[in-house]
């Protein structure tokens, strides 16, 4: 028997397996967007007589209970029927007959699947905000309750300056919210309707494309039909404000397992969110951490895939595109459950406070401090910078920190110390910081609360 095709008029005889295999589109979770896209189409040539309005009626309802025939799992999935499209218009010809035939009226397979790609990725960029602010408002929560513990800040991964872990974990906060708003930006320009483009020229009928958006939720129709059917530049942007999302994760997943390095031993995983080892007893390994950091490179790897895809294609539609929600489909299961699980698995990492306090004291994290004593006394910065670098040397032949240095070395450095020099520590170096966007205790309880006012 001759297969059922949306195209095979001019075509005789059946398929080859391996071309049938070859080009058929792994969508068949889509089946939600297509048919509400169809409903909505079929509603607006009814109501503007391009088709009999009872046909329309007949195809609205069958498509309803082909939708119903999806959600109870009672579709088999036909590899010769080529994708989502087909065998939603093949199962609504099965439940009504002829008039699912009018179905594709003023429709092209073009504009249905670029209208079908919009809808997937518009949902897919609603899944990632949620979850990006979701964890935005786990850090927030964890930054003012650690608004006034004392870690160590890095440069270069060498010890700088003290920092609160609340000021440290708001960066990464600061970090998502732009990956929200790249998103929400995204959105905007995803949210725009192409149907009714056609195959690539527009359609020859009255078409209302402003009740068919409105319908759907799009808030303007596409002005260039061309364009239209062509266009992957939303995917392109999308799956970019991916691969910076996950990329910003990663680098708190780099950090989480540093912290919980021997090393480091800032932090004690939760048993809940690390694995053991196969042969070493004594091993707990971070690895929800590494696999985020590991598959940042999937996300990275759809991207390119698009964008090569995308380069070398003239106008208007090409069967290259059909790679569009594949690439979609790929980063969905890596971001969104990276920022679920990073969510849940942050407010149950162990901090051990009283290392953390010790190391930010430590490898002469105070001598920024030191030199910013003398320029408060009038000496110039880089002449107060040479005098510290100094002290600095004298500590390493001591073996000690700067703030255990005996108080003559400091005089015999400078006239402009005074005894209070003794009194620098990491509570005082903190508390200096006391301006907006600085590690102070306060200055860090406002931003958590400010940031969460933005999410």
């Amino acid at each position: 028997m001759t297969e059922q095709r949306t195209w095979g008029g001019r075509f005789e005889g059946d398929m080859d397996a391996l071309t049938r295999d070859y080009t058929a589109g792994m969508d068949q979770s889509l089946y939600e967007d297509d048919i509400a896209g169809s409903i909505a189409h079929a509603r607006m040539l009814g109501k503007q007589q391009i088709i009999p309005p009872e046909d329309a009626d007949a195809i609205i309802a069958g498509l309803g209970a082909v939708l119903e025939d999806f959600r109870a799992r009672r579709v088999v999935w036909r590899p010769e029927l080529e994708d989502i499209h087909t065998h939603v218009e093949v199962l609504l010809r099965e439940k009504i007959g002829e008039a699912a035939g009018r179905l594709h009226t003023a429709r092209s397979r073009n504009d249905q699947v670029a209208l079908l790609n919009r809808m997937v990725v518009r949902r897919a960029i609603d899944d990632c905000m949620d979850a990006a602010g979701a964890l935005i408002e786990t850090i927030c929560t964890l930054a003012e309750r650690y608004a006034a513990d004392a870690m160590p800040g890095y440069t270069h991964v060498q010890r700088a300056q003290p920092i609160t872990l609340g000021h440290h974990l708001l960066a990464y906060g600061e970090m998502l919210l732009r990956d929200r708003d790249r998103f929400r930006d995204c959105r905007r320009r995803v949210n725009i309707m192409p149907l009714g483009s056609g195959a690539l020229a527009g359609a020859p009928y009255p078409l209302d494309r402003e009740s068919v958006a409105a319908e759907l939720g799009f808030e303007a129709v596409s002005r260039n039909s061309l364009d239209a059917t062509a266009d992957r530049d939303f995917v392109a942007e999308f799956l970019a404000a991916c691969a910076i999302t996950q990329m910003h994760v990663s680098r708190l997943a780099e950090e989480v397992v540093l912290w919980a390095s021997a090393e480091f031993g800032f932090v004690k995983l939760p048993d809940g969110f690390a694995t053991g080892s196969s042969i070493m007893p004594q091993k707990k390994n971070a690895d929800v951490a590494e696999l985020a950091r590991g598959r940042t490179g999937r996300v990275y790897g759809e991207l390119m895939n698009i964008l090569v895809t995308l380069k070398g294609l003239p106008m208007a539609y090409n069967r290259d595109l059909q790679e569009d929600k594949a690439a979609v489909l790929g980063v969905l299961p890596v971001v969104v459950p990276t920022l679920r699980i990073f969510a849940a698995m942050l407010p149950e990492l162990e901090f051990d406070f009283g290392r953390m306090r010790q190391a930010s004291g430590e490898g002469f994290s105070l001598a920024t401090d030191v030199a910013d004593y003398l320029v408060k006394k009038g000496l110039p910065f880089r002449d107060a910078h040479g005098v510290v670098g100094r002290l600095v040397r004298e500590c390493e032949e001591r073996h000690c920190e700067l703030n255990q240095l005996p108080f003559h070395v400091y005089r015999e450095a400078s006239p402009l110390f005074e005894r209070d020099i003794l009194g620098i520590t990491v509570e005082s170096a903190l508390a200096a910081r006391d301006v907006v966007g600085g590690t102070a205790p306060e200055r860090v309880r406002k931003a958590a609360a400010e940031l969460r006012a933005l999410v």
